[in-house]
């Protein structure tokens, strides 16, 4: 095992051991403060994408974002704007998806500073409104970093040994078809498991849980073609072996309030 992937998994086990403490050791609004901090840390690195390279201007997007969040907490404070504002974020992660397959060297800074809205924005409302959800929100919070880890483990596994037809070339070029196929195996496999643990009818638990998987691709794929833009590797430096914030949260961002969005459909969540 290379030092690289030991580091990554180090990292992963100590991130993982925080996330149980939060979820399961400590009140909901943990999870809630837990969600606006790496949120804004995820602000502070999209800065970069947009160009915002000095600490003042960093700070004053994340500023921007975290004044943005509060605005659509309240937003989403009942059912109905709940509903319209997760819509828009699918509807929005749909475009996205569109702009990685057929434009993804369209835009320039101020397209890198808008899109960092359109992504932190829900992700922090989407995470944040999930954790509270009665009476297992921070179960279904947890099992959805697990279908996500899942996917992701497939894919890395999945291309490191099978992988041969690129994915995205233009955005990511280490993904590959094959590693897209594996994650997407990881995440069925971790969907039929979540289908028992809630007591949830098995087709619709899949129906809800696959394209939340097949999103946080997008999410990741989107994450990429900003960095390669700006001439990046990591989004930031502060997690070993996994770079920046967003590298290890970029599939949660896309995930996360379609997730909400899913469960609502199913009628899982209110």
């Amino acid at each position: 095992m290379s030092s690289g992937l030991k580091q990554r998994i180090a990292t992963a086990l100590l991130l993982a051991g925080v996330l149980v403490v939060v979820l399961f050791a400590l009140p909901p609004a943990a999870a809630v403060a837990v969600v606006a901090v790496v949120v804004l840390a995820g602000a502070w690195e999209w800065a970069g994408f947009a160009g915002f390279l000095r600490n003042p201007a960093r700070l004053g997007y994340t500023a921007a974002i975290a004044i943005a969040v509060l605005a659509a907490w309240r937003f989403t404070a009942d059912a109905a704007g709940l509903a319209v504002f997760l819509r828009a974020t699918a509807l929005w992660w749909l475009l996205a998806f569109a702009w990685v397959v057929f434009a993804p060297t369209r835009g320039g800074r101020l397209a890198a500073a808008v899109a960092g809205f359109a992504v932190l924005v829900p992700a922090a409302v989407g995470l944040a409104r999930l954790a509270l959800v009665e009476p297992h929100g921070r179960m279904l919070f947890f099992f959805l970093i697990v279908l996500i880890a899942a996917a992701d483990v497939g894919g890395y596994f999945g291309g490191r040994s099978l992988g041969r037809y690129k994915l995205a070339p233009r955005v990511s070029p280490g993904k590959t078809w094959e590693g897209f196929a594996a994650g997407m195996a990881g995440a069925t496999l971790a969907a039929v498991f979540g289908a028992m643990v809630f007591d949830q009818p098995m087709t619709n638990w899949l129906a809800a849980c696959v394209p939340v998987a097949l999103l946080s691709v997008v999410g990741d794929l989107v994450e990429s073609m900003f960095k390669r833009r700006a001439g990046l590797k990591d989004s930031g430096g502060l997690l070993p072996g996994h770079g920046g914030v967003l590298d290890r949260v970029d599939g949660l961002t896309s995930a996360g309030p379609v997730f909400l969005l899913a469960l609502q459909l199913i009628g899982v969540a209110a």
